[in-house]
């Protein structure tokens, strides 16, 4: 019972919103002539589990009241329920979100003095700093609408740059202008995750982004960002050609457009076509990053 509650508190879905840009990071590198280390993908990916950990445990404690408040949890949002189910109790989740933070300052430490990253420790008190100022006082920046600039950057920028940088060494060569789509699905994907929860989150003064423009508005304004970060294509592989940046817009830009149909069916849906519509945009966005990750892994050594 106990484990079971423990893997729910920890929910495993949202490990895709941090392996997949990670992912995507390590492909730039892989596409620009590296041999991937094995050892290196490891210290990544074992970075995001430790990282998400600390993010989702420090959310549900931080959110207790605005996921109490909730009536209509998702998958998506929510909170993982532990704390409102009475399976674990805030001080646990406490004390877990701290042992993660610990493990994660090891790894990066490790990393630092064993593999000759010494930019880990850096990392690891931009993931700490971020988690903790988007939850918790004095910042509480999901509170007073900087939360979606906030994760923005630390998914979509942050991580595909540690990705990048744990493969090559360095930040030296990574193509800054593929930051601009990344950063809009980045926006997108906060606004998804927002959505199903605007009128819990508005109860308790939480300013997220459908609270501040209401479900209409960021449910038309997350279909421009993903459309538009999905169209950003030639900035991520602009010797791919039109041709091929077709093929790897194909998926989102079709998610996308199911993703309006549905909208347009009723500014006033109800909360199964709020997730529904949540479920088509995670989508495209995943759909884009992948589509990305892909081409670069498939890139031939003289290029597109």
């Amino acid at each position: 019972m106990a484990l079971r509650a423990w893997i729910q508190a920890s929910r495993p879905l949202a490990q895709a919103n941090i392996a997949i840009p990670l992912l995507l990071g390590e492909m730039v590198a892989f596409a620009d002539g590296l041999r991937l280390d094995l050892g290196l993908l490891v210290v990544a990916h074992l970075f995001g589990v430790l990282d998400q950990l600390f993010i989702v445990w420090t959310n549900d404690v931080a959110d207790e009241q605005a996921d109490a408040a909730n009536e209509a949890p998702t998958l998506l949002s929510g909170g993982s329920r532990v704390l409102q189910q009475g399976r674990l109790s805030a001080r646990q989740l406490s004390r877990a979100a701290i042992a993660a933070a610990l493990a994660l300052l090891v790894l990066c430490l490790y990393a630092a003095v064993a593999m000759d990253r010494p930019a880990m420790p850096l990392a690891w008190a931009l993931a700490v700093v971020l988690a903790w100022a988007y939850s918790f006082p004095p910042a509480r920046l999901s509170y007073r609408s900087l939360g979606t600039a906030t994760q923005a950057f630390g998914v979509m920028v942050a991580l595909p740059l540690l990705g990048f940088y744990l493969q090559m060494g360095t930040i030296r060569g990574f193509p800054w202008e593929a930051l601009v789509p990344f950063a809009l699905l980045g926006v997108a994907g906060n606004i998804v995750t927002a959505l199903p929860d605007a009128e819990a989150d508005a109860a308790v003064g939480k300013q997220t982004w459908p609270v501040l423009y209401g479900v209409p508005r960021a449910r038309k304004h997350c279909l421009q960002l993903v459309a538009l970060g999905a169209l950003g294509t030639p900035w991520v592989l602009p010797g791919l050609g039109q041709a091929g940046w077709a093929v790897v817009e194909a998926a989102p830009i079709a998610l996308v457009l199911a993703a309006a149909w549905l909208h347009r069916r009723g500014e006033a849906i109800g909360p199964k076509r709020t997730l529904w519509f949540s479920i088509l945009c995670g989508a495209a966005i995943n759909a884009a990053i992948l589509g990305w990750a892909v081409a670069l892994a498939l890139e031939p050594p003289w290029g597109w």
